[in-house]
């Protein structure tokens, strides 16, 4: 939703830009696997705990998604009232749910999630912004990799701006999907998000 620089820059496409980094995601490994990896090197096996933990699968159920993606929250020290939305529960309502953003200010966006199984690698949140059917935004947030653990996990983007002006207020579509490295769709939904001149008006 902003013009200004940010490390979660505007992209043209996925492929367009991996393409033009010549990035090559790394082979996906067990936990097993990665577990057995050098087990006599002292500093590997400390970076291996962190990573890891005690490196078993936290779920018993195989068909058990390995990334759960649970809330997602606009952070804005501004706004009157908590605006979060609740990811595990009906997406098709939240479709048709407004969130409200005033004009001109700052906004973090706050995504929790769990790894229940494996490694995930590269993990991103991608936010495409739609005005009248027209897409006029997107943002790619690198999120990182993470190991399976019982806790769930926060992620917080770089701080955006909304913009201003009696053009820029009005309603956007925007869709929000969280992959990774292996473009797994952990979560795709979609949400509306009212700019005002005033939190309420």
């Amino acid at each position: 939703m902003s013009e200004q620089e940010h490390n979660e820059k505007p992209v043209c496409d996925d492929d367009e830009e991996e393409k033009s980094l010549n990035y090559k995601p790394p082979a996906q490994k067990s936990l097993a696997e990665i577990a057995s990896l050098d087990p006599d090197d002292e500093s590997l096996a400390k970076y291996k705990k962190a990573l890891l933990g005690e490196g078993l699968p936290l779920v018993e159920d195989a068909n058990a998604p390995n990334v759960v993606v649970t809330r997602m929250t606009l952070v804005c020290e501004e706004a009157p009232e908590p605006i979060s939305m609740d990811l595990t529960g009906d997406l098709v309502a939240l479709k048709n749910t407004k969130f409200v953003l005033k004009e001109g200010v700052c906004y973090k966006v706050k995504i929790h999630f769990k790894v229940n199984k494996e490694i995930v690698s590269g993990l991103k949140y991608v936010a495409t912004t739609y005005r009248k059917g027209i897409k006029v935004d997107k943002i790619v947030c690198m999120v990182g990799s993470y190991g399976p653990r019982a806790e769930e996990y926060e992620f917080v983007s770089t701080s955006e701006e909304t913009p201003k002006g009696l053009m820029a207020r009005g309603t956007y579509s925007m869709k929000s999907n969280f992959t990774d490295d292996d473009k797994s769709d952990h979560l795709t939904w979609d949400w509306l998000l009212s700019l005002k001149k005033e939190w309420k008006e």
